[in-house]
């Protein structure tokens, strides 16, 4: 909010999900406000002077010019912490079921949840004792997530230090103390649960050559067109063709440790396929249900546009967390061709001038930004992990000259085309 002797922030223009705010001197670039009287989620995109445009990622209509503006000093979030395997969110980690049982069978603007239960306790394993010294990355201790998960409680980046109090082994919720770390710049309290910028790549100790494949267990793959554990892959192919069954496929049978699924944009009764499926999964290496190592980020194509734009950067901030505890994450996004037409969406409607076939000129931009957030790293904890990325392309018409192919097949060194002539033929991968 406006602090004291600040001009107070109001709607000044509306035009779908992209709104124009008065009086917002000293905003920051992609801080989140709440628009309106029902606090409708946004981001600050552009600031020319005391005027700023906000992208909200909520249904904007019967929004009027004079709604309040309220602001929040901070950049969009994820949650981060115990809770998140098993989950299911939308594109801005709002937690479906928990919308569900608060406004029924339709999402309403303006509910808001926590992304992750404060009130559920963990039982908690401490690593740490009084009088160590501490890094960033090391693990402060450890949390059964789920039985295939463990969960370690990592010392945030930027905080290192002497631990002046640590709790004994017991159970905790995410928002408890668990250790308060002595730092040159004041004492810090690590909990259970972190806050991190979801634009923001966690930081790493390196990047290190891939050192095996991602076992993706379809023959096929395997066998002639592998994919490195840490590499990035492409499916492209036209409707009907089998990407998202594909995806579906190496969700259910590679050998990652922990599975992202982002549904960007697709139709909702594929997305309604995952959500009925996977719970129901057996994993095969365990015998255990497959959501025990598994987040879906849900964005169908009937959601707020802006948050279908901000949905990858969720799952891929999701993936960063747990690599960095030493995993082997693979994140799948279905599909990056309906992602890069959300941003099209919101660069015309911030009157921004187009490039090819009217995708903005910073596209090659952003999807190497996203790429590039996989990889195999060594963590600032020591621990060896990777990110392998799978993204569908949905060209239309198959036609694989158009933009988002071409420059994903610049990021990406696996290329897993599918024919349209072969799936009319009913020969699917």
């Amino acid at each position: 909010m406006s602090a004291a002797g600040e001009e107070r922030a109001f709607v000044n223009r509306i035009s779908g999900p992209v709104v124009t705010v008065k009086g917002m001197g000293g905003a920051r670039m992609y801080e989140v406000v709440r628009v309106g009287e029902q606090g409708l989620v946004g981001e600050v995109v552009r600031l020319e002077g005391d005027k700023a445009t906000v992208q909200v990622y909520e249904e904007t209509s019967m929004l009027k010019p004079g709604a309040p503006v309220e602001r929040t000093g901070a950049p969009l979030s994820l949650w981060l912490g115990p809770g998140l395997i098993g989950s299911i969110y939308d594109g801005v980690q709002r937690p479906l079921p928990a919308l569900q049982a608060l406004g029924g069978t339709w999402l309403r603007r303006g509910d808001k949840v926590d992304p992750l239960d404060t009130a559920r306790r963990w039982e908690f394993k401490p690593l740490l004792g009084a009088g160590q010294e501490v890094l960033p990355g090391q693990a402060a201790g450890l949390v059964a997530e789920t039985p295939l998960v463990e969960h370690k409680v990592l010392i945030p980046p930027g905080v290192r230090g002497k631990v002046v109090s640590a709790v004994p082994a017991g159970s905790y919720s995410i928002v408890e103390a668990l250790a308060v770390v002595e730092t040159p710049s004041g004492p810090v309290e690590i909990k259970m649960l972190q806050k991190w910028p979801v634009r923001r790549p966690r930081p790493v100790t390196e990047r290190r050559r891939v050192d095996g494949p991602l076992v993706t267990g379809q023959r096929i793959i395997d066998t002639f067109f592998p994919l490195a554990k840490g590499g990035c892959a492409c499916i492209p192919g036209g409707f009907g063709t089998g990407k998202t069954v594909t995806q579906h496929q190496l969700a259910k049978w590679s050998d990652a440790g922990i599975i992202i699924f982002i549904g960007c944009g697709e139709r909702g009764n594929e997305m309604t396929e995952v959500l009925r499926e996977f719970p129901a999964l057996k994993d095969p290496r365990t015998g255990r249900p497959l959501m025990e190592r598994t987040i879906l980020v849900a964005n169908t194509s009937n959601m707020p546009v802006a948050a279908r734009e901000v949905s990858i950067y969720t799952g891929i901030a999701m993936a960063e967390y747990y690599r960095d505890m030493g995993c082997d994450v693979a994140v799948f996004a279905d599909s990056t061709s309906r992602w890069a037409e959300a941003l099209r969406e919101m660069t015309v409607r911030l009157e921004e001038m187009p490039a090819e076939e009217g995708f903005p000129g910073i596209l090659p931009l952003r999807l190497a930004q996203f790429y590039e957030r996989g990889g195999a790293v060594t963590t600032l904890g020591g621990e060896k992990g990777s990110i392998s990325i799978v993204g569908a392309v949905s060209p239309p018409g198959g036609d694989f000259s158009e933009p988002v192919t071409q420059h994903t097949r610049r990021f990406t060194r696996v290329f897993w085309s599918l024919d349209t002539e072969l799936a009319n033929a009913r020969h699917y991968p």
